[in-house]
């Protein structure tokens, strides 16, 4: 159960289809019972745009986190697994890093893949993955409509986040899409 004092208010969804790939979230933070922003920014394009990423979680420990792993990106050469193994390597390991409350999703043409705190790399065996407190209803939307329609991946995450801005008090629908094609 959350606390007031924590920061909610994400949902963040992916759907990789083929070499094609898009990444989505809201823009609702809110404060306990209070929405403080509406419009924020949570999908970052990195290495050029051949990455995207987005986080769900505390603000100021998502940015710690994509910090990170944008460093480990570069450092490995704009390996997404690579970096993501690694970046999860150090979370387990640094006394730092394992007090940050947030979840990382990251994709580029070949892979999705979700971390977390607890040291998981998750690449969903679907193409899937939601995260946030909107996750779970953006998920269930997107794999339906990944197995029964043609749809782009882009505009399966566009109406999966609809439904979910439909469904959960901390999801707004003020969306940012990014896409790999």
């Amino acid at each position: 159960m959350a606390s007031e004092a924590q920061f909610h208010g994400t949902t963040i969804l992916g759907v990789k289809r083929g070499n094609t790939v898009a990444l989505g979230g809201d823009g609702q933070v809110t404060h306990g019972t209070i929405v403080l922003k509406s419009t924020a920014q949570k999908i970052r394009k990195l290495k050029g745009g051949s990455v995207l990423t987005g986080f769900a979680g505390s603000t100021a420990d998502a940015f710690s986190l994509l910090e990170r792993f944008e460093g480990k990106l570069d450092h490995f050469k704009g390996n997404l697994r690579r970096a993501a193994v690694e970046l999860a390597k150090e979370w387990r390991t640094d006394r730092a890093l394992r007090r940050l409350d947030a979840m990382l999703v990251a994709a580029d043409r070949e892979a999705i893949i979700l971390l977390t705190g607890q040291g998981d790399v998750v690449e969903p065996d679907d193409g899937v993955i939601g995260i946030g407190s909107g996750g779970a209803y953006a998920l269930s939307a997107a794999r339906a409509l990944i197995k029964h329609s043609k749809l782009s991946p882009k505009q399966i995450v566009e109406e999966s986040l609809k439904e979910a801005a439909a469904l959960c008090i901390y999801t707004n629908s003020n969306f940012v899409i990014e896409e790999i094609a």
